[in-house]
């Protein structure tokens, strides 16, 4: 995961939405890391998952459920550093 650009945009992260639905994880960072990110999708949205391990204590979060397009633009904003 690229370290964060001067002046980044952060992200809005909310708790797991419905652990029960099914997901299909499309792409995904490297779980050698603290900080991991899935793009996920289901029930026809996309969005981004967040796993952070702090310990022995796991903290799994969600940016918000969108459009293809619109998820795909922050998933390489997130990649290059720009959002956080």
């Amino acid at each position: 995961m690229p370290e964060l650009r001067p002046g980044y945009t952060p992200l809005r992260w909310d708790p797991i939405w419905s652990p029960g639905e099914r997901v299909r994880v499309r792409e995904y960072t490297c779980d050698c890391q603290p900080t991991f990110y899935e793009l996920c999708q289901a029930g026809g949205l996309r969005f981004i998952r967040r796993t952070r391990r702090k310990g022995a204590e796991i903290l799994i979060d969600e940016c918000a459920h969108s459009r293809h397009v619109k998820t795909m633009i922050v998933w390489a904003k997130l990649l290059s550093g720009q959002v956080g």
